[in-house]
């Protein structure tokens, strides 16, 4: 249960922190807004146990360690406690940096150990029902498919997807660019299948009846004309698997979750998926190594010449003897 915070004023060097992450880094509105509330929250702490007046030049790490023994009696999970902690250790290193506190207070304190989520993702079966899900007749319909299409074909993640224009595709070389994390560009190949769907959009926005509305640039619009949110592909994604009977914990990054894993299954090369992805540490793009130990057994009995058992090998030998035997002739 959340605590009620006491009432305080934002302290002026989170504001700069915050100024130098929208302005500097290039961060996304959803990040800033995290960091807003862990660094907030911390404050609070601070209120509430009087010791707001140290922020934040007399900090120690005993002060950040209470504020963690606090959360842990509130039961926080360890994945929260960890991405509060990055955000107090990056406004500390970023006032360091800048001579406001002689020390980083985080430097001795260690990030708690977390389990790894493997990422959830969707069958190739599942792929195809979903995206054969919306109608074709009608222009959302169409425009829906195109999104979850590239979404799929790009392995978008949902604010590239709709931070899209009309001019980052490039039908031609069936090529799109994105502006990932950290306002960093990347071309990215798309499908056959992608590279269709979003030629029938493109042309449905042309010669829709108030095509008007629809010549702002911005490649994925809403029915007004507008730029379809973050929030408005979740919400359509979400409708669509229920259509599909598909569980509805599906979100945009399933389906790059999906993208990632079926490239990896069908033996493309993790640097190359790295590269596919965005991610600038080859270590998080690993995680998408999770086939099976089913299917990690099954490719190796297939492909290892000595990896079957004796049993296997006996009937192989035996088949194989039965193969080599005259036939005989004129038998009874």
């Amino acid at each position: 249960m959340e605590e009620t915070p006491l009432e305080f004023t934002e302290p002026v060097e989170i504001n700069r922190f915050l100024q130098y992450l929208a302005v500097e880094r290039n961060v996304s509105e959803h990040t800033l807004r995290n960091y807003r509330v862990d660094l907030l929250q911390f404050v609070a702490h601070l209120a509430q146990t009087g010791t707001l007046s140290e922020f934040p030049v007399a900090i120690t790490h005993l002060t950040v360690r209470g504020f963690l023994a606090r959360l842990e009696e509130r039961g926080v999970c360890k994945r929260t406690v960890a991405r509060k902690l990055a955000a107090l250790r990056s406004c500390f290193k970023y006032l360091c940096r800048e001579s406001i506190v002689p020390v980083n207070p985080l430097s001795a304190i260690r990030t708690p150990r977390i389990e790894k989520r493997l990422p959830s993702y969707l069958t190739v079966a599942q792929i195809e029902q979903l995206l054969n899900t919306p109608d074709l007749t009608q222009f959302d319909g169409i425009r829906d498919r195109a999104m979850m299409e590239l979404l799929y074909s790009a392995g978008l993640r949902s604010c590239e997807l709709v931070g899209l224009n009309n001019s980052d595709v490039n039908l031609e070389t069936m090529t799109i660019r994105t502006l990932g994390k950290g306002n960093k560009e990347r071309i990215n190949p798309i499908g056959t299948y992608a590279a269709a769907s979003v030629r029938k959009y493109m042309d449905a926005k042309r010669f829709h009846p108030d095509r008007q509305l629809f010549d702002n640039g911005a490649l994925f619009l809403n029915l007004r004309g507008g730029r379809l949110t973050t929030r408005s592909v979740r919400r359509i994604l979400e409708f669509y698997a229920r259509m599909a009977g598909l569980p509805e914990e599906i979100s945009p990054h399933s389906l790059r979750h999906s993208f990632a894993t079926h490239l990896l299954s069908r033996g493309a090369d993790l640097r190359i998926v790295q590269e596919l992805l965005g991610h600038e540490n080859i270590s998080t793009t690993q995680i998408y190594t999770h086939l099976s130990e089913a299917d990690l057994r099954d490719t190796y009995n297939s492909a290892h010449p000595r990896a079957a058992s004796e049993a296997q090998n006996e009937n192989a030998t035996q088949l194989a003897d039965a193969m080599k035997a005259p036939l005989a002739v004129g038998a009874a």
